[in-house]
């Protein structure tokens, strides 16, 4: 039996020589990736790992703390906004914007972390909510933000790199989200990560073995919101230009969305739902110019619902794929990957 005889065995990066393999194989496709494909799909992959990493923050206070959070377009907004103001007005260099801007995010995630303490389910779900809507809200009146008409990015660069094509932002975003994801896998194996745990399973059970509640729920908000900061400041230059209205409920029920459909309390599940998710979102938003479809959803808004409606419907299909996800396969994307993997382990039995 392969067991694990010391704390070092359980952090390591590499268990064994196949998952070595395909980390070769997956850097190697990431580095060719740009190479390989137009400038569209550099954008994709680009849009796709912001996302991961918001998924992968959110995860670890959802999935592992089972916390609730509908707010995380609020942490994703202070990102964004904090680090544009922080070059733009202070005359930071990116490299310390970045980092200080999801600082400030997860000083508001360690503030709204107080409340859960004593909220749980729906009410800790409508705080968070209520604190993503006010912080477009506040951001849409502070007229050196920009106020209602938005910011639009510096030049970025980087120790003399100029930073302008999908293409350089593809090689300074990869190696961040590689990191971060890599970050979170050895947290979860922590101290820390435990105590997280233990929360989720029972949080009563939890303070009587020792851990402190106050303590790590709020560490979970603050950390998770550090994760959706650095992905805001990354975001806004993708976009290049940002505005409140960007940042809306229907944001924050999107980055649910990654988790619930990659599976909750996985890293690789989180990965691969925002990465599945994201390319929907994309692709749905063209789905009027598909040949016959297009034309069949034109007709069936015109005699049932509105034009506007139908051109939303990535949000109809996405929530469908959490219900049948929900229904269906509880433990997401990740839980179809334990089921494949299990029956070829046992195969041809």
């Amino acid at each position: 039996m392969d067991m694990k005889r010391e704390y070092f065995e359980d952090v390591q990066l590499f268990g064994s020589g196949t998952i070595i393999f395909w980390f070769v194989v997956l850097i190697g496709g990431l580095i060719m990736y740009p190479f390989l494909f137009p400038n569209y799909y550099v954008y994709v992959a680009n849009y796709m790992a912001i996302n991961v990493i918001v998924a992968i923050g959110l995860n670890l206070l959802v999935g592992f703390t089972g916390q609730i959070s509908l707010g995380h377009a609020g942490f994703f907004a202070i990102g964004a906004y904090g680090t544009v103001a922080l070059m733009s007005l202070v005359g930071l260099p990116f490299i310390i914007a970045l980092p200080l801007a999801a600082l400030i995010a997860a000083g508001f995630g360690f503030l709204i972390g107080f409340p859960a303490l004593r909220l749980e389910g729906p009410y800790l779900t409508i705080l968070t909510l209520g604190f993503g809507l006010t912080i477009t809200l506040i951001i849409g009146k502070i007229e050196i933000l920009g106020g209602r008409n938005g910011l639009h990015a510096p030049d970025l660069s980087i120790f003399g790199w100029q930073i302008k094509s999908d293409l350089d932002f593809y090689m300074l975003l990869i190696p961040i989200t590689i990191f971060m994801a890599w970050f979170a896998r050895n947290l979860v194996r922590t101290k820390i990560g435990r105590a997280f745990v233990a929360i989720r399973d029972a949080d009563v059970a939890a303070e009587t073995m020792g851990v402190n509640l106050a303590y790590y729920k709020t560490l979970s908000f603050a950390i998770s919101a550090f994760y959706t900061g650095v992905a805001g400041g990354l975001y806004a230059f993708v976009l290049r230009f940002i505005e409140p209205e960007l940042f809306s409920m229907i944001m924050s029920i999107t980055f649910l969305a990654f988790i619930v459909v990659g599976g909750l309390g996985s890293i690789m599940g989180a990965i691969t739902g925002a990465c599945l998710i994201s390319w929907l979102d994309l692709q749905l938003r063209n789905i009027l110019d598909v040949p016959y479809l297009g034309d069949w959803l034109n007709s069936l808004s015109q005699s049932y619902f509105s034009i506007t409606g139908c051109l939303n419907i990535q949000y109809i299909v996405l929530g469908l794929i959490m219900v049948l996800i929900m229904v269906f396969e509880p433990l997401g994307l990740f839980g179809i990957w334990i089921r494949l993997k299990k029956y070829w382990m046992t195969w041809p039995f």
